[in-house]
């Protein structure tokens, strides 16, 4: 492996591998990009992941370099937050497929030296959390005070239970699922055609030229972005008003207020995420079914678990609605598995987890704490 600096910014490592995947191919090497918070301890067991969604990255906590924003969770990452720094080491990687400097479609595949493209080889969550086990290995930590994430995240994190049960002490999954339903499938698929039907997707080998399929990539946004809210948080944030203007145009401008709005988040986004990895994580995604490898059974994902599991949803995420959660609930209870859940209500739909929440805080707050003396 080659050395990285290992609490400084911008972290990244080439792991030679190589990483078996769940297709049967292997990636080799791996280059996984992390940012890291707060201080190991001197036997390393104060550390916590933080797993990433679908359009995250590693900067949960910090100063994203392309939109100068800051982390996406800095509401539950920080000093004196849910997951405190100043108790915890804490890690969020680049899943493996995503563009912040993970081995993805956009690096560059070590036999041709171009960039992978649709040469890349398709990934699930499974290979994603063997990508970060191999990460902690290198970081010379073997268990994790806690794995934590939403969506995506939430997805990965039940992974590394079932996957590593033995290198995980305590779980929180919000707002999210054991597997991928139809429904999402079929909303990913549509984000997926938008993307292929650009005619500057160009079967995905766009690189060389610098321009990518932004049209297409920004209408599988707009799609996606639907399915994050709710339709009461929908219509009290923009109702049927108009923008910008006092009278419909009869034309196809962006008349209403929820129009201009989704587009602004398509356009925004095609400046900092990648197409191809787009096609390769909304698969990962599709394909995830925790219980497929266990018979169909998902307790025996869980069987003998000693981990502790917390698990939050939100009343008004019809993505991933409280039902996937009780799925799981139901599944650590059978298997004996020590679990607490919760729901709770919010306006802001599947996005509630992003979002200014107290009482998430409180309990994932007090859920981690509570393992601390363990």
């Amino acid at each position: 492996m080659t050395e990285d600096t290992r609490f400084g910014l911008d972290r990244k490592v080439r792991l030679l591998g190589p990483l078996p995947l769940d297709s049967g191919a292997e990636l080799a090497p791996v280059d996984i990009a992390y940012e890291t918070y707060g201080t190991l301890n001197a036997d390393a067991s104060n550390a916590i992941l933080i797993c990433h969604a679908l359009t995250g990255d590693q900067y949960v906590a910090s100063k994203h370099p392309l939109t100068g924003k800051d982390g996406w969770w800095i509401r539950m990452v920080g000093p004196g937050k849910p997951v405190d720094t100043e108790r915890h080491f804490v890690i969020c990687a680049n899943v493996i497929g995503s563009c912040l400097g993970s081995s993805g479609p956009a690096t560059v595949n070590p036999a041709t030296d171009r960039p992978w493209g649709m040469d890349f080889p398709v990934l699930t969550i499974g290979d994603m959390v063997r990508a970060q086990a191999m990460l902690l290995d290198h970081l010379g930590i073997r268990r994790l005070h806690a794995v934590v994430g939403g969506s995506m995240g939430g997805m990965q994190a039940v992974s590394w239970a079932a996957l590593f049960p033995e290198r995980v002490k305590s779980a929180v999954i919000i707002a999210s699922a054991a597997r991928h339903s139809a429904q999402n499938i079929a909303f990913h698929e549509v984000g997926r055609q938008a993307i292929m039907a650009d005619p500057r997707w160009r079967g995905g080998d766009y690189y060389a030229d610098d321009d990518p399929p932004s049209s297409g990539l920004a209408v599988a946004r707009m799609a996606a972005h639907i399915t994050y809210l709710s339709e009461a948080g929908l219509t009290e944030k923009f109702g049927r008003r108009l923008q910008d203007r006092d009278a419909k145009t009869f034309g196809f401008d962006a008349d209403f207020q929820v129009e201009s709005y989704l587009r602004h988040q398509g356009i925004s986004f095609v400046d900092r995420f990648d197409a191809n990895s787009y096609l390769y994580i909304t698969r990962a995604m599709d394909y995830f079914d925790l219980a497929e490898a266990h018979g169909g059974a998902l307790a025996n994902a869980f069987s003998g678990s000693k981990t502790r599991f917390c698990l939050i949803s939100f009343d008004t995420d019809w993505l991933y609605p409280t039902s996937e959660s009780r799925a799981i609930v139901h599944a650590l209870n059978a298997a004996g598995a020590e679990v607490s859940f919760m729901e709770l209500s919010s306006p802001f739909g599947h996005d509630s987890f992003l979002l200014e929440n107290p009482e998430m805080n409180r309990i994932v707050d007090g859920f981690l704490k509570a393992g601390e003396g363990r």
